[in-house]
């Protein structure tokens, strides 16, 4: 576990990212794109995942087409829909990561105002989060990556300022947010926002894309919120 680098802040408010962070969804995405780059002999790694993760759909979908060097043969836009039908299929199974649960509930019942800011679509968000409605229901709000107010995708920080606009109180200090993330853009995005970053990256994550974040955590059962100021766990949620 990192040390801390931005002791010294008060935090009031917390952002969550979604997918790799709350729901461990990434694998999806890489079964899927491993399954079409296959037809061209290709390989999936993890250098072009980094760049995809956290983006809008149509952004990394650009990414992947151009990196794999496949764009004459597959467009962006069909590489979403061949990619659709195999993930509707798959996203209805989503399962919560370790420790995600327990810091929501957590800040959630300490009066921490939280919100969800994701690269997902509504329809993905649905899907995914189906199994767990209670839990979302929690976030005093949440914006996704086809809301109106997010014109460009993670590492743009369009998402993080909607998501900080829509909580009572504002205008509030960026500096009073903590984000959790997991993706390279995602972290890249609370930073070009101001705000610190709570980094749980793959392990199989080059370690190169954890200087941007303030923290890294190999899992969110390893947050301690006094470290922020935030309330701290009682004994019984340990």
């Amino acid at each position: 576990m990192a040390a801390v680098s931005g002791k010294g802040l008060t935090i009031t408010h917390a952002i969550f990212d979604m997918d790799g962070l709350l729901l461990d969804t990434e694998k999806f995405y890489t079964e899927v794109q491993e399954v079409i780059l296959a037809r061209f002999n290709k390989t999936f790694d993890w250098s072009l995942k980094a760049k995809m993760m956290g983006k809008k759909a149509i952004e990394a979908a650009r990414v992947f087409v151009e990196e794999t060097g496949i764009s004459d043969s597959l467009s962006a836009e069909d590489f979403l829909v061949e990619r659709e039908a195999m993930l509707q299929k798959l996203f209805p199974t989503s399962e919560l990561m370790p420790g995600a649960s327990r810091l929501i509930e957590h800040l959630h019942a300490k009066g921490v105002p939280i919100c969800l800011a994701t690269g997902s679509h509504r329809r993905h968000f649905e899907l995914k989060t189906q199994r767990h409605g209670d839990l979302f229901k929690l976030m005093h709000h949440i914006v996704l990556g086809d809301d109106p107010e997010v014109k460009q995708g993670k590492p743009s920080p369009d998402v993080f300022f909607a998501a900080a606009r829509r909580f009572e109180g504002w205008p509030i200090d960026s500096q009073k947010f903590l984000v959790f993330e997991d993706a390279p853009a995602g972290a890249l995005a609370a930073k070009n926002a101001g705000m610190s970053v709570v980094m749980v990256p793959d392990p199989r994550l080059d370690s190169s894309h954890h200087a941007i974040a303030d923290q890294v955590l190999s899992s969110l059962t390893e947050f301690n919120p006094s470290e922020w100021g935030l309330p701290p766990f009682e004994s019984a949620e340990i």
